[in-house]
């Protein structure tokens, strides 16, 4: 591959194509670079990267284009298909960002997650429903419920806490629904991205505001706090500082709903540091029901750089005590006390912390939040990456234990003062004791698996690799998981001969090794130089052909012949260096591929674009990256009887609406072909090669952003897998050969397995092969030449990748049109299929480009 261009170029480049894109970079210099050390400490911003790369931009267009047509594709899908079956955790469960309690029965629960979208309980928790499937927007904000009208609920689209996914998995708005949930429409602030707070009047469902932070990977106007009186259908922008300020948190008086309280957070993110503090950041109140707004100071941290993110909290019972929270530090946010107000905010004072100064740990601008009991007025509880609740306004503190770390959401009954629902990233809780013991809802299946593991002697034992929730296992079909290894999880592999030697790793590489089957373990890096670039989710695999023989990336390839007790480097620098930033975001390995043939065929690719080959294990390499598209390489999948057929998917997006995700190369990275077909255009996260059950021919099964999909002709066109499987983020894919089972580990859903031999294929008719026909030029822009060698009545015509009927060329004896020219000028420029039908049989021949 050539060099990339030069990020002098591309800063250049950026200030002409701004106007063009939708999230772009900021010119404002960082206060405070991110370090290797830093990263180590920090939530990683491995998500938005793969997305982003190489031009910090992510196509909001096309995402919304593509939810469009995974709905069109899963309405027009055989119902002879089987389900995907839910197979946990459901006991480790995942990020929680806000939670609800109906205000008229406290068995009404809601749930709002990450990446898992909005669950539903009707009875306590027993049971949970997940009910915004049908949005396909997976990531949530803020959920409220009216207080006056327990049917109308609000949800805010997008993460607001500043890291790890929110600026990969954005929002499109509000919803709104009138029936508890069962039933949800869009009212609005599409381009708001991420939503912080919602609060509702609490005497007329119509009145609401919501916090709006905007952007996070850039900057827009469309952030600061709204207002609506009409339940959606017009909205007010009633306060707005500058356009990388956001609106954080907002409260309202729940005795004069003309008081609003509203918490700015100035803050700017890249995808090589962070900007979270700023002088705009502040707490404002309006007492005319937020037509005019000032900032609040006596007694409150006077606004600098380095003011942080803001939480605030009202008191029922006394609504003129308020308390605020703040955090310092431009680049960690840690706690800056809490300050409280007796006279409705016209003047504070700090409460004493004495003990509780590190709630926050090193990352306080993923919390920031605090609540006070709605009967006493001096019961507080703070959250952060701990809990800790006072109850006589900080005279004295207790540690809250029984949950999870990382504090997200509260919510106190409104008609039992003991009874309080929680969550936070090991998923929901309740407490009906006020607060002094909690227990986890066991059943909320939303677990983030970044990888996952199948035993091949035994495929009752399953494995994964978590965000917040470590390396864990499931033993024989348990139904309870555990964790067999700490930090964030990432690679997990079980050897197939002898499953005593299991490999799990944490963070940025850190690979450990068992003897006894994953029940403890060992560091396993001797060899590997600790000065090299690893990535968040660094690779490693097991040869297929001997799976003594592990290979792990850093910048380069290592392998080791004695399971993994020692290493050796087999390559140079693999990718195109460090970033200028330092900050070590790219420059690393992120896919490896070794041959199920020999020891010697292994390909590489890297989160700068570049996939390289050496067909002598090691001695020589070959970079092969021309003819594939500079983005991030997410995986690569040789043929298992063909070392030189090689599948490549990439992930990010282009300006324009379609991206390709999937290529195939029959030449060994000689050249490159498309096979994206009519896939959305989306990130593709994993592929792999599967035996079809019910034909000779293999089956390509790639997890995307939106769904598992297959292809059983080679990427000539693709369908969804399956019936029931939501349309969220799927990670990673591992197919269980002897029991026919292939496991899908999704981010923000559990994990689900499939039964191929109960596989109907969703092609109505026999299908043609490709052979038969020849196309071209292709891409064209007038003339379409078609040669094909069908006979008999039949037709063609030219589908949209949606799957939409675009113009018919031919409907006739297909014999007289056997050589013959077709006028397709009047079609726009994209991406189409051409499909040939035949005495009842149908095929996708070829994807045809009009240009």
């Amino acid at each position: 591959m050539t060099q990339k261009n030069s990020w002098i170029l591309f800063l250049v480049l950026m200030v002409v194509v701004t106007p063009f894109i939708l999230i772009n970079v900021n010119s404002t210099p960082e206060k405070q670079n991110s370090t290797a050390s830093l990263l180590e400490e920090y939530p990683n911003e491995w998500m938005y990267n793969q997305r982003a790369y190489p031009n910090n931009f992510i196509n909001k267009k096309a995402v919304q284009r593509a939810i469009e047509q995974h709905k069109i594709a899963k309405a027009k899908k055989s119902i002879q298909e089987t389900n995907w079956e839910l197979i946990g955790p459901s006991n480790i469960s995942g990020r929680i960002t806000d939670v609800a309690i109906s205000p008229v029965n406290d068995n009404h629960l809601y749930l709002a997650t990450a990446t898992g979208g909005v669950l539903r309980s009707y009875d306590r928790g027993d049971n949970w429903e997940f009910i915004f499937d049908d949005i396909a927007v997976p990531s949530i904000g803020s959920i409220a419920i009216a207080p006056s009208d327990p049917q109308r609920i609000y949800v805010g689209t997008g993460e607001a806490n500043g890291t790890v996914n929110s600026g990969a998995f954005f929002g499109n708005g509000i919803y709104r629904s009138d029936d508890g949930g069962d039933s949800w429409i869009n009212i609005g602030l599409e381009e708001t991205n991420h939503t912080g707070r919602i609060v509702v009047d609490p005497t007329n469902p119509d009145r609401v505001f919501v916090a709006a932070t905007g952007i996070l990977y850039g900057t827009n106007n469309e952030r600061g706090i709204y207002r609506t009186t009409d339940g959606g259908n017009t909205w007010e922008q009633v306060l707005f500082l500058t356009d990388t300020t956001a609106g954080i948190d907002v409260a309202i008086n729940p005795v004069d709903t003309d008081i609003i309280f509203a918490a700015m957070w100035e803050r700017t993110r890249r995808p090589y540091g962070r900007d979270y503090a700023g002088t705009t950041s502040g707490l404002h109140r309006s007492t005319d029901g937020g037509e005019t707004w000032e900032k609040l100071t006596n007694g409150l941290p006077i606004s600098d750089e380095e003011t942080g993110r803001i939480g605030i909290a009202i008191s029922s019972s006394d609504p003129n005590i308020i308390y605020a929270r703040y955090t310092t530090n431009s680049n960690t946010n840690v706690f800056n006390g809490i300050y409280k107000s007796i006279d409705n905010g016209n003047s504070w004072v700090r409460i004493p912390d004495t003990g509780i100064t590190n709630v926050d740990a090193s990352f306080g601008w993923f919390f920031g939040n605090l609540r006070v009991h709605p009967d006493n007025p001096d019961e507080i509880f703070v959250l952060g990456q701990s809990l800790y609740k006072t109850e006589d306004s900080g005279s004295s503190w207790e540690f809250v234990d029984g949950m999870h770390v990382d504090h997200h959401a509260m919510e106190f009954s409104k008609t039992d003062a003991n009874f309080i629902l929680a969550g936070n990233d090991g998923g929901a809780y309740i407490s009906e004791d006020r607060g002094t013991t909690w227990t986890l809802f066991p059943n909320v299946p939303i677990t983030q698996f970044y990888n996952i593991e199948v035993d091949f002697l035994n495929p009752t034992n399953l494995f994964g690799g978590t965000q917040d929730n470590n390396t864990i296992r499931n033993v024989n079909g348990n139904v309870d998981w555990f964790s067999i290894k700490g930090g964030d999880g990432f690679h997990v592999n079980v050897d197939p001969v002898d499953n005593d030697f299991v490999y799990a790793e944490s963070q940025f590489g850190n690979l450990s090794r068992s003897v006894d089957g994953g029940f403890t373990f060992s560091r396993a890096l001797t060899g590997i130089n600790q000065n090299d670039r690893t990535n968040w989710n660094t690779p490693v695999i097991l040869s297929p052909f001997n799976p003594e023989i592990v290979f792990y990336g850093s910048n380069r390839l290592y392998k080791s012949e004695n399971r993994a007790l020692s290493w050796s480097s087999i390559s140079d620098d693999l990718t195109d260096g460090e970033h200028p930033s330092g900050s070590l975001s790219f420059g690393t390995l992120t896919a490896i591929a070794a041959s199920y043939l020999n020891v010697n065929t292994i390909y590489t690719g890297s989160d700068d674009g570049n996939v390289n080959v050496t067909f002598n294990g090691g001695t020589t390499w070959q970079n092969i990256s021309s003819g594939l598209p500079d983005r991030y390489v997410t995986s690569l999948a040789i043929h298992p009887q063909d070392d030189q057929t090689i599948y490549v998917t990439l992930s990010g997006y282009g300006e324009l609406d379609y991206s390709p995700h999937v290529f195939k190369s029959n030449n060994g990275g000689q050249t490159w072909e498309d096979i994206s077909a009519n896939l959305p255009s989306i990130p593709v996260n994993d592929i792999i090669i599967i035996p079809n059950t019910l034909t000779s021919e293999n089956v390509l099964t790639i997890a995307t952003d939106m769904g598992v999909w297959y292809s059983d002709n080679d990427g000539v066109n693709w369908n969804i897998l399956g019936n029931n499987l939501p349309a969220t983020i799927m990670r990673d894919l591992k197919y269980h050969e002897p029991t026919k089972e292939l496991y899908v580990g999704t981010f923000g859903r559990s994990m689900h397995k499939i039964k191929f031999d109960d596989f109907v294929l969703s092609v109505e008719e026999n299908t043609i092969s490709e052979n038969v026909v020849d196309v071209f030029p292709n891409p064209v822009s007038d003339q379409l030449n078609l040669n094909h060698s069908l006979q008999g009545e039949g037709s063609i015509s030219i589908y949209s990748i949606e799957g939409q009927l675009v113009k018919e060329l031919f409907n006739g004896d297909l014999t007289t049109t056997q050589s013959k020219n077709y006028n397709v000028s009047d079609l726009s420029t994209g991406i189409y299929l051409l499909h040939l039908k035949n005495n009842e049989q149908k095929a996708t021949v070829k994807k045809l480009i009009i240009n």
